[in-house]
Order: structure tokens, then sequence, then C-alpha cells
């Protein structure tokens, strides 16, 4: 879906000036759908992910605000009760009286569901809250929602309860001349929303976000929940730059400074920062007027194209190329990259109100061009990372070749009967990959019970030996050499690669890491992991991945046989129980088990506890993952300072 009747009054506003933020340039578009019946329409959902949109929609009229230079500062704040608090020093919401609407600007913003100054150029050049449906949406799905007004000199203020006005606009005190902005301040519905928890990671994750893509901006995020309040302030000078150092802070990097360019055509204002590291992975992260598009589009389009492009000819001129090479494909240019592309469009089309894919087609040509230009001009004025940069692809080259030679090893057979497989794979008999599940699982003790304890029809077994390659510090080649790996993609049927991976082969929609509750466990569980975000990120993507949760403890007393998954819960059941007379047990491995206990606690689908797996944050991701399995010790021994806290001694396997 594209663009909603934008309505434009460029003739009038236009030539006023950005400045003129007024009632005037407030333009509804009419009619207001039931939001309270159908949230997902607008939010995506009413899960944890749905709840944490609404405080994105509130901060988003901030950012629009900064955008247009009118902002500097943004508070957001966790309140006791999961009440959030959005302040920003903008221009404030206009208060005077709206003349189509006969009401105050401020409530034509927070009830009408297409309305907004996004909609009037005059007001913002260029917005990420196209639809307008924003903040109305965050107004309907609360409890309740007060806002504060600082303008003219005057405190206005407002009061919502599940969307309805309560409290008509009130001046209720006196500001300095200059102090200008908006707080939103609301408490999500619980008749909506059936968990009212907010993550502090979560919103943190976003906010730094949107710190990085706008430079200077003023960032801080508290957390008055606990005993002892959570604070932490975003602000980054160097913006996208500090980005890309950011993700490469594991990462041996070939440019000692990100490379970074930026350009504006009609209209269209473009920012690129990019660098190259050691690693084989690609990290390419791109937004649209703040708005992360994971799905790409235009900007991604043409990003690709001008750094192909580019390498070749510079490779080619400058001699660098291998004589028996024909040239170098994305996927070559592209391993070891890290890059962020930043647009600004002043009207963006995306793909439906949930905007992860840019479609505005003269983006393309505009990044690609850029891109040619001043990349061009760095290699040409930075020989030394130029050559880096060219021996880099060139490698990757080498090795596609080698992984191509590699893969042809891994196909599979229609029966599965392949010589790499005697013996390990445990295959289940339906042939309907919507119903079938595969367990990854350690050792062959624990394979050995989940075989006999498992349902045969739908159920397949994989036990593996020790721990498999970590694959953040092997190229694709290398990775297929390893036999666990090699069995694993086997099994999957998906094959591996860029133009190989086929999600729709995949063999079980349900893929279950089942490893041991210990140290050893944990590290297992987070090597496949890396292998399946580096390599089969589709898996993850379409829901697929999942996480088995054995229990900890078996807890006996005379016939009676209660399995507990956490230490609260032991001790919970222990006093059910009565705390007297009761024999306990700690299973430190699967392989403790018998079949049936296996089956019972962690492999049954009516009684089985399992984490699936997934992605809400990319960029975070894949900086965790680098961190943890990358070459730098430095940045994993911070991180785990850090982490000690969370860390019980008992858990400690020693």
């Amino acid at each position: 879906m594209t663009q909603e009747n934008e309505a434009t009054n460029e003739a009038t506003n236009g030539a006023a000036g950005a400045k003129d933020y007024t009632a005037q340039g407030i333009q509804v578009l009419k009619g207001l759908e039931a939001v309270r019946k159908r949230p997902a329409m607008y939010i995506g959902d009413t899960s944890t992910r749905g709840l944490h949109h609404l405080v994105y929609e509130v901060v988003d009229n901030s950012i629009d605000e900064a955008m247009a230079d009118y902002c500097d500062d943004i508070q957001v704040t966790i309140e006791k009760g999961d009440v959030i608090k959005v302040v920003d020093n903008g221009r404030g919401i206009p208060v005077d009286m709206h003349k189509d609407e006969g009401k105050p600007a401020l409530e034509v913003v927070l009830t009408s569901l297409h309305a907004g100054g996004k909609f009037d150029k005059g007001s913002y050049k260029v917005s990420g809250g196209l639809h307008g449906v924003g903040v109305s949406c965050v107004n309907a799905l609360s409890e309740w929602l007060k806002a504060e007004v600082y303008r003219n000199g005057k405190i206005y203020q407002m009061d919502f309860e599940r969307g309805a006005l309560v409290g008509a606009l009130q001046e209720i005190g006196e500001c300095p001349p200059d102090k200008t902005g908006t707080t939103i301040t609301f408490k999500p519905d619980h008749q909506i929303f059936p968990e009212l928890v907010f993550s502090f990671e979560t919103l943190r994750s976003r906010l730094r976000e949107l710190a990085f893509l706008n430079r200077n901006l003023n960032i801080v995020i508290t957390d008055e929940r606990g005993e002892t309040p959570r604070e932490e302030t975003f602000h980054y000078a160097g913006g996208i730059v500090e980005y890309v150092r950011w993700l490469n802070e594991s990462r041996q990097v070939i440019c000692p400074e990100p490379v970074y360019f930026e350009g504006e055509k009609d209209g269209v204002q473009v920012e690129v920062a990019m660098d190259y590291n050691e690693g084989y992975s690609e990290s390419l992260f791109t937004f649209a007027n703040n708005i992360n598009t994971t799905e790409g589009g235009s900007h991604l389009s043409g990003f690709r194209a001008g750094l192909t492009r580019t390498l070749n000819a510079y490779a080619n001129k400058s001699g660098l190329m291998k004589k028996d090479m024909k040239g170098f494909t994305g996927d070559d240019v592209r391993e070891g990259l890290t890059a962020i592309v930043s647009v600004k469009v002043p009207e963006p089309q995306f793909e439906g109100q949930t905007k992860t894919k840019l479609g505005n087609t003269e983006v393309k040509g505009q990044v690609e061009a850029l891109i040619n230009t001043h990349l061009g001009e760095y290699l040409n004025e930075h020989p030394k990372e130029a050559k880096g940069i060219i021996n880099k692809c060139i490698a990757a080259a080498q090795g596609r070749e080698a992984a191509r030679k590699a893969r042809d090893l891994t196909r599979r057979k229609s029966a599965l009967d392949s010589a790499a497989l005697p013996g390990k794979l445990a295959d289940c008999s339906s042939r309907d990959p919507a119903e079938c599940e595969i367990y990854l699982v350690e050792g062959d003790s624990a394979g050995g019970s989940a075989k006999q304890g498992r349902e045969r029809r739908f159920q397949a077994i994989l036990p593996l030996k020790g721990k498999i390659l970590n694959v953040e510090k092997a190229r694709l080649d290398k990775m297929l050499g390893n036999d666990e790996i090699r069995t694993i993609i086997t099994a999957l049927g998906t094959g591996v690669g860029a133009g190989v991976f086929d999600i729709t082969k995949l063999r079980y929609h349900k893929v279950i890491i089942m490893t041991d509750a210990d140290v050893d466990g944990s590290h297992i569980r987070t090597l496949i992991l890396t292998l399946f975000f580096r390599h089969f990120r589709e898996v993850i993507d379409h829901g697929y991945m999942y996480i088995a949760e054995p229990p900890l403890y078996r807890l006996k007393k005379g016939k009676t046989e209660i399995y507990a998954y956490s230490d609260i819960q032991k001790d919970r059941l222990a006093e059910e129980m009565g705390n007297k007379g009761i024999y306990l047990q700690r299973y430190k491995g699967l392989g403790e088990m018998n079949p049936d206990q296996l089956w019972e606690t962690t492999m049954n689908p009516d009684s089985r506890t399992m984490t699936r797996v997934t992605v809400d944050d990319a960029a975070e991701a894949d900086h965790i993952f680098t961190t943890l399995m990358g070459d730098e010790v430095e940045p994993r021994r911070r991180f785990i300072e850090e982490n000690a806290a969370q860390i019980k001694l008992e858990d400690l396997d020693i």
C-alpha cells in the first residue's frame, strides 16, 4: 500500500515556510475508524511488540521536530506502573482553534485518525509518521493520556480516557517565553494489551538507533520502576559514522575511519557511512526518514548497484583485479561490509503502514550516483585503504568459488540417502514441512534418549557431536568443510549461500535447539544461533526457530513427581508439597533423563515449553553476535563485566 490520500496545500502554506507551524497547518483526512476494535491494523499486533510501538509513535513526533531543526532534546521515562512519559523541546503542538474542525488543534491531532502537520509541506519538509495515525492511535489504545504543551509563554493541558476527551484544553500555568515543547504521558490500556510491561532494553535499542540517525540530538531514557532508577543518554555528534564504529567495535577494520559522504538532489537527502572489516558477514542497514526499512527498497538497490560498479571499475583501472577473474559479484563486494544508508525523502512511498520497504523509484538513481562519485573519489585519494578493500573482494570471490565446489557435496538427494548421513539423522516419516520438526541435540547420549522418546511421525532428531565451528570467524567454504554444519545443511534441505538458499525447501517448520542447561550447552546454543543468524536468517524471520526449555529439577515425594523449570518454580512447588520428604534432582544434562521423561517434559507438544527465536533489532543482534563470537577480546570482556550482575552463582558450572 502506498501513501494514503495526501492532502497538499503547497500554494498557500509552502511559501510561508516550515516555521509557520500553526493550527492551519493541521489538515484532517476524514473518517476516524474504530482503532480499539482493530488495533493490529495500526500497530501491527497487541503483543509486547505492539505495546512498544506506542512509544515509538509518540517519539516519532518528537523526531519529526528534530528533523525540522526545532528540537534537540528528547526525554523518555518509564514511570512506576509502566506509565510512559515523552518530553521534547520542539515547537509544541498548536493549541489554537482549527478553522475546519472547530476544536483546538491539539485535540484534533490526538483524536482524529488522519490528522497532523505531516500532510502539510509548510509544517514539515520531511517526516516519518506520514499517515498521520500515530499519536491518535496511542490515545485510542491508552487507558488514559495527558498532553502538556509549552507554547506562547504558557502551559496548556488536555486529558483523555481511551481516546475520549475528559478534560478540555486549559491553561495551567506560565513558562519562559522561549520555552517550547510537548509532553505526552500515557498508560496503555489493559483491555487491549494482555501484557503491560515495557522492556528497557527494547526501548533503549530504538532510541539509540534514532540518536545515531540524527546527529547531535540528545535522547535520554530513564526507568523509574526499580529501587534504583536506570538512565542512559545517547548523543552522537558523528551521527551514522559513529553507528558504523559501534557495529564494528569488536572487529578489525580495513579503513581507520569509516567512509562518509552525503548529498541532496530534488529534496532527497542521502547519507552513507561504511567500512570494511576482516569478518565474513555483511552488516548493512537502511533507513528512510528514520524508519528502519528492514525489507530494503530503492535506496538499498541504488547502494548495492553503485558499490559493485564502483569497486569493479577501480579494481580494473588500478590493475588490482586478478587476470583470471571476470569481475566481482554483489556478494563479493559486500563480504565484511558494515554500512548505514539513510535517506530523507519529502514524499516517501512505503509499502504498507508498517513501512518496511521504500518504493520511491527516483531514490535508486540518486543513491547510486552518490556512491559512484564519492566512493570513487575516496578510493583514488586513499590508495592504501582501496587496496585493502579490493584484496578483501578478491579473497571473497575466491572463497565463493571454493564454496561452490564444497556446496555440491551438501546437496540433498530426494530420499535423504546421502552418504554423509549414516546413523546421524533420525528422520520423521511425515513429508509435510508444516507439521515436521527437527531437534538439534547436544551429544549422542541425549540424542539417543530423544530418538527413543520422540514421536517418529513428525519429530526428527539430529545429534551434534561437540561444538560446531564458530562461523563468525570462518568464510563459507571453510564452514562447508565442517562435518556437523554440513550435516545440518543437508538435513534442512534449503541449501546455503546467496543464490542457492531457498526457504521454500525447508523440510521442517520447527527447528529446535536442545542443549544442556550448563555453560557448554549455552556455548553450543550460541554457536548454532550464530550459524542461523548469519547464514539461515530467513528461518528465524519466518518464525521457524525455537529453543527447547528442559526442566532444571525433578521433585519427587511418594508417588508424586513434578518438574520445575526455574528456581522460583522449584521453591514454590516444594512449598505445595510441604517442604519435607522431597527427593530433589538437579538435571545437569539432557542425558540424565530417561526417554519417557525427556518426551513428557521437553518434547511433548501438549506439555513442553519452548522459546521462539526472533530478531526485533537486527543491528543490536549483529552487534551482540560479533561481541560474543568475534576476534576482539576487550569488547567481550566488557560485555561480561556489564552483565555479570544478572548471573546467579548457582548457575555457574564450576
